[in-house]
């Protein structure tokens, strides 16, 4: 498939911080900032967005941006469209992450800016429903709905991408995974699904959510607010396959993929899971393992190489595709 670079890929020393992780930690440490379930979701959106307005990487302003409406079966979805001078006829459909209950257009702008700058090709992002006032599947068929309209060539992006892929980093990830598969089953031509350090098994017993439960900004405690917010009422969804993709009957015929995963970060191991499964079902899977790396380090990319090189794959990634 087309340049797709796949392989397993080990950057840094397996059980060693990097040193500016390290730094990272302890300085978050030192200023004892509240966790955001604490200040409950409103609050917490915004210290999520004043956190990221600090140390998202800088980008370029020189595109074409503007925000455009679809069709969503909960009302309108809210799309953000970058676009480069000379834009190729390729699009990348992008998922922000945040747990489902966090996150929006702005802390994901920066990483949008730069990849569309990079790779010369339209990015779309989604502002998906967030929980808890839209509970689980609000997101799921808002980022469904969001493919569909992208696929079918909107006369805002001057009609059908030549070249379709999806992306997302965190619950980003796990929505660029489920409409992955969604796409293989509505026979959709997706060439890339880039997932940087996804949730995909949100009831799976993993060793690393316990090893990695506390002590490197995502903890356990955090994944369980995100959940009861996410779920509500409907517990048992999590092991849906449009919330838990890893337990989808097969992955064969899903695009060529990008799995990032970070080496102190809770959800490691089923990141690997699933780049190892998409791999078992013949899907060509570039799995890069930042060992020293936490998770949301592609939004500490200001400060973290990590997260330039996560967001250098994400580039890469999508260049290959397009080329």
């Amino acid at each position: 498939m087309a340049g797709l670079a796949a392989g397993d890929i080990r950057v840094g020393t397996a059980g060693v911080l990097d040193a500016d992780v390290a730094a990272i930690l302890a300085r978050a440490a030192e200023l004892d900032l509240p966790s955001l379930p604490s200040l409950g979701p409103e609050e917490a959106r915004r210290e999520f967005r004043r956190r990221l307005a600090r140390s998202n990487p800088p980008a370029p302003q020189d595109l074409a941006v503007r925000d455009v409406a679809a069709a969503g079966s909960g009302g309108p979805l809210r799309l953000r469209l970058y676009r480069p001078e000379a834009a190729s006829g390729g699009a990348l459909l992008y998922f922000h992450g945040g747990g489902f209950v966090l996150g929006d257009l702005e802390t994901a702008d920066p990483i949008c800016r730069l990849v569309a700058a990079r790779t010369g090709s339209a990015v779309v992002a989604l502002d998906y429903r967030l929980a808890p006032e839209h509970p689980y599947p609000a997101a799921v068929e808002d980022a469904l709905a969001a493919l569909r309209w992208l696929e079918a060539g909107p006369p805002e992006l001057g009609g059908r991408p030549t070249v379709l892929g999806v992306a997302g980093d965190s619950a980003g990830g796990t929505l660029a995974a489920v409409a992955a598969l969604h796409a293989r089953d509505r026979g959709i031509d997706l060439r890339r699904q880039i997932l940087i350090y996804p949730a995909v098994d949100q009831g799976g017993a993993y060793p690393s959510r316990v090893h990695l439960a506390q002590g490197y900004l995502l903890t356990a405690d955090d994944i369980a607010w995100f959940n009861r917010q996410y779920f509500g009422e409907c517990g048992g969804a999590v092991l849906d396959t449009s919330a838990s993709p890893l337990r989808s009957v097969s992955h064969a015929g899903t695009a060529p993929a990008l799995v990032l995963t970070a080496g102190f970060d809770p959800l490691a191991d089923e990141g690997r899971a699933y780049a190892a499964r998409l791999a078992a079902c013949g899907v060509p899977v570039r799995h890069v393992c930042l060992h020293g790396a936490i998770h949301g380090c592609l939004g500490l990319a200001r400060f973290l190489e990590c997260g330039r090189r996560a967001l250098d794959e994400i580039a890469e990634a999508w260049a290959s595709a397009l080329s």
